[in-house]
């Protein structure tokens, strides 16, 4: 974390990518705590580390947010498809909400590290969205 602008740096993205993220002053607070309680895990270095039960393709070492890795403060966050929380399902959610809520695509494919194309699984209309269009559409004209 860059202390001076408040930032995430990714040094080595997907594809070896590096990307400066912007942190909300909320998100900060938290990750300085765990940084802190991490540093003293006995493998508190960026190696993920998997169970003999993880799918291999989810313990890759370069993977920027590992699906194995463990959570600072699962029971603050929203639930993954099978009820386990995993910091992937934390990065979904961020995606989806900010589309949800407005923010441009290229904004979100950006901040996540994603294309343009990758970043639109966030903004997938639900059945609602698609209930409100039709019921947006005149028959006195």
């Amino acid at each position: 974390m860059s202390a001076r602008n408040s930032h995430l740096i990714v040094r080595h993205g997907k594809n070896g990518k590096y990307r400066e993220v912007p942190l909300h002053p909320k998100l900060r607070t938290v990750l300085e705590e765990w940084l802190r309680e991490r540093s003293g895990w006995k493998s508190a270095d960026t190696t993920p580390r998997c169970s003999s039960t993880a799918p291999a393709a989810a313990c890759r070492p370069a993977r920027p947010i590992p699906h194995c890795a463990p959570s600072p403060t699962p029971q603050a966050c929203p639930l993954g498809r099978d009820g386990i929380f995993t910091p992937h399902v934390l990065r979904h959610t961020a995606g989806t909400t900010m589309t949800r809520r407005g923010t441009d695509i290229v904004i979100v494919a950006e901040l996540l590290g994603h294309s343009v194309e990758t970043a639109r699984r966030y903004s997938q209309p639900t059945l609602q969205d698609r209930q409100k269009a039709i019921e947006r559409l005149t028959t006195d004209q």
